[in-house]
Parts: structure tokens; C-alpha cells; sequence
């Protein structure tokens, strides 16, 4: 990896969360804001047969939305590599084998390079390194009435995460502030 992608991926991998903000919106009557969990691992080292020269990071996400008393896992596996100066996110799909549950670094066996296969759905995004902050996101139709717009902000004192779906141009998942997650550990 280049000392770019290094740098990136040393910020967003770990375990973090949004309970400061959490609180804080609880506080201020907020019900239905999550309290949400991020679990970041790059997993180069579960992947067999990756090419030679290999230069990207995938990093497994997993995800934990708790509203109520109903917590969602949304794991995702998300290619890093650099272009141009930039930072690029590739989205593939949950490996054969795998679900939304049990998609976790603790269960993840040895994948083959050659099985994983890229989202077409998703809008790769890029991320520009600003004032110390890198910053980017992207626009991607799920379908022709599904809109996902994805913006993000990562510090290394925080990551700001917006998400939005909307299905024929109304909002059907998001918040109107960015999900601000702070380190736990790693």
C-alpha cells in the first residue's frame, strides 16, 4: 500500500461509535436516532490469490444500527485503492457463503480474490485529503426510483458519515445530521 492509502486506512480502521451524539440527541428529544456502531478491519491477509503488486486495502465494515429496541448488522466489503492523488472506495457484494449476520472478521474464513464480485449498484466515491480531513462521497441509483447519496468526512478525531435514501425523490432512510462516530478502540 502507498503511504496515501496507509494513511486513509489507519484512519477509518478500528472500532468506533456514535454514543457521544447519541446522547446528545436523546437528550434533545430525538427518538428515532440510531446509536450506531462501526467495526473497521482490513482483511488483505483473509484474501487468497490476491494479484501480484496488489496495492489496495479491502476493509471489511460492520455495521450496527440499534434504534429502539431493534439493531440492524450491515456488513459491507469495500476495495481502497489510490488514483491520482485520491482515494477511490470499489463496494463489492457479501461473499458467497456469507449473510448479513454472519459477514464478521470473527467468522470470516480465507476468500478467493477471483470469487468476489464488484456491486454494480454502487457508485464508487472518491475521497480528497483537505485541510487535514479526507472528504468525498457519491451519488448511486439502487434502481430507477432509488437514490443513495453517500457523504463522508474522517478525521482522526472523527468519522462523518451521511447516508441518504430516497425512493422517488422522497427520504426513506437518513438523518438530518451526519452520523458522527469517535474511536473506541484500535
Amino acid at each position: 500500500m502507498t503511504d496515501r492509502l496507509t494513511g486513509f486506512t489507519d484512519i477509518l480502521c478500528g472500532s468506533f461509535d456514535n454514543r457521544e451524539q447519541y446522547e446528545e440527541m436523546k437528550k434533545k428529544g430525538a427518538e428515532r436516532f440510531p446509536l450506531a456502531r462501526h467495526v473497521n478491519t482490513v482483511i488483505n491477509d483473509r484474501i487468497r490469490d490476491l494479484p501480484a503488486g496488489f496495492c489496495g486495502a479491502f476493509v471489511l465494515e460492520e455495521s450496527y444500527y440499534t434504534v429502539g429496541e431493534n439493531t440492524n448488522a450491515m456488513p459491507h466489503l469495500f476495495l481502497f485503492t489510490e488514483e491520482e492523488g485520491k482515494v477511490k472506495l470499489t463496494s463489492y457484494e457479501i461473499p458467497e457463503g456469507y449473510d448479513k449476520k454472519s459477514f464478521t472478521y470473527e467468522n470470516l474464513a480465507e476468500i478467493s480474490f477471483e470469487g468476489l464480485k464488484i456491486s454494480e449498484k454502487f457508485t464508487p466515491a472518491l475521497y480528497e485529503f483537505k485541510d487535514g480531513v479526507w472528504e468525498g462521497g457519491s451519488v448511486s441509483m439502487f434502481s430507477p426510483v432509488m437514490k443513495f447519496t453517500l457523504f463522508e468526512r474522517f478525521s482522526k478525531e472523527v468519522l462523518e458519515v451521511s447516508e441518504i435514501i430516497e425512493v422517488n425523490g422522497k427520504r426513506t432512510f437518513g438523518y438530518d445530521e451526519p452520523l458522527l462516530y469517535r474511536r473506541t478502540q484500535g
